[in-house]
């Protein structure tokens, strides 16, 4: 007996779980006088809804305020992957942004130019030198001062 519902249970099994790789009930194919298989399933369950010519225009329009080139991290060499970042362009991605490779920050991407590759020049690491070179030179002055006044 307990060979039997072991048997029939490894063939439920079995069976609910290849019905996850046929075909689905909405889905009918027919093969066509050519010989080719026609579906009769939308590309829209695949692809979407179409857009209309003022969504293209706008896409368009956004499109052309960016960057066109690509990304380059400096740290890893990955290039940003706009269908891998939410579909969002370089540009828009806040401060807090990192690579998604190294977690290297957006500071450290520059632009690819033909094989070239640049820095950014949205602030980066303009903040970091300043201060470095005004201690610096506080330093400098400090000593100065220190040696001639004690």
């Amino acid at each position: 007996m307990n060979k039997l519902m072991r048997t029939i249970l490894s063939l439920f099994m079995l069976f609910s779980m290849t019905s996850a790789f046929t075909a689905s009930p909405r889905a009918s194919f027919a093969v066509t006088s050519t010989g080719s298989v026609a579906s009769s399933t939308s590309l829209n369950m695949v692809f979407g809804k179409k857009k209309t010519a003022a969504q293209k225009a706008e896409e368009e329009a956004k499109a052309a305020m960016y960057w066109e080139g690509e990304w380059v991290c400096k740290d890893c060499g990955y290039i940003y992957n706009r269908g891998e970042c939410a579909g969002m362009y370089f540009e828009e991605q806040g401060p807090g942004f990192r690579c998604p490779q190294c977690s290297g920050p957006r500071r450290r991407y520059a632009k690819k130019v033909g094989d070239r590759v640049g820095t950014t020049l949205d602030g980066g690491d303009a903040p970091i030198l300043i201060f470095s070179f005004g201690g610096v030179i506080a330093t400098i002055v400090f000593g100065v001062w220190a040696v001639n006044n004690l």
